[in-house]
């Protein structure tokens, strides 16, 4: 098979929640570019309507909806027109997922947070976090598989985090949780739909520079320190994650499925 039908997303329909930025936005960059017609699911609208327009006129065809993935009725409805505008749904990235707004039980500087601690923690921010890193998964999971079944093939990646098999108390637990939780439902599901033609995946990315926890990753300082605790000397860029993208949304990957892949810069050998 020449390398170029080995890695073919043309034609193909995916959907990328959480796509309006980061590595949300990357993985619809790269699908649509190589040809592939791409729904991005985000709750932001404005966000949303800036990222169509910036890949607009690719040879893939890009739509946006607005869309809460806790929301069952906004996932399905969302789910409803992508299928309906682009001829079902073959690939899907359960991409969607959310910071803690309270600290882990230890500061950057390694001094304590008693408000990150568990006898302090907010049970509101838990369930935020659960609703959104892990039943957000599962509705997304749901959906796309109704019709992923229809046609006997189909690709469900989820991002998972390198928090799913290591854990930092610089964030708060929920995170660590969910990311823990969406790996195991990531092999579950790998099982399950295998013999339907479906493959199941996860991207576990390390520190990849996004807007998530407010944008914090953006101050140079920050990156700089946390980027030199990292084996290859950085962190991540959202680009690091197109080529594996591709991989897995591809015929390339045929024969893998419940596979939790980090790409961390070496983070986890530590």
């Amino acid at each position: 098979m020449k390398l170029s039908t080995l890695f073919a997303v043309a034609g193909r329909s995916a959907v990328v929640t959480g796509g309006a930025s980061g590595i949300g936005l990357a993985i619809a960059d790269i699908l649509s570019d190589q040809g592939a017609h791409v729904t991005l699911l985000d709750r932001n609208a404005a966000k949303l309507d800036r990222a169509v327009q910036q890949l607009s006129g690719r040879e893939g065809r890009v739509r946006g909806a607005v869309c809460d993935v806790t929301d069952v009725d906004d996932v399905r409805k969302a789910f409803d027109g992508a299928a309906s505008s682009q001829n079902g749904i073959d690939i899907t990235f359960a991409n969607a997922g959310i910071s803690p707004e309270q600290p882990g039980s230890i500061g950057f500087d390694k001094s304590p947070n008693r408000e990150g601690e568990i006898d302090s923690y907010d049970l509101a921010d838990w369930r935020r976090v659960l609703d959104v890193n892990l039943t957000g998964v599962f509705l997304t999971a749901r959906e796309a598989v109704r019709y992923m079944k229809k046609k006997g093939w189909g690709r469900l990646i989820i991002t998972s985090s390198e928090m799913a098999v290591k854990n930092s108390a610089m964030i708060g637990t929920p995170y660590m949780v969910s990311k823990g939780a969406v790996a195991h439902l990531m092999r579950n599901l790998a099982l399950e739909l295998a013999p339907h033609g479906i493959t199941v995946n996860a991207i576990a990315p390390g520190t990849v520079e996004t807007d998530i926890a407010g944008g914090a990753l953006h101050n140079p300082q920050l990156k700089s320190a946390i980027g030199a605790a990292i084996p290859m000397g950085r962190i991540g860029q959202v680009d690091d994650i197109k080529g594996l993208a591709l991989y897995l949304a591809s015929s390339a990957s045929s024969f893998m499925t419940g596979a939790h892949i980090p790409i961390d810069g070496g983070n986890t050998l530590l």
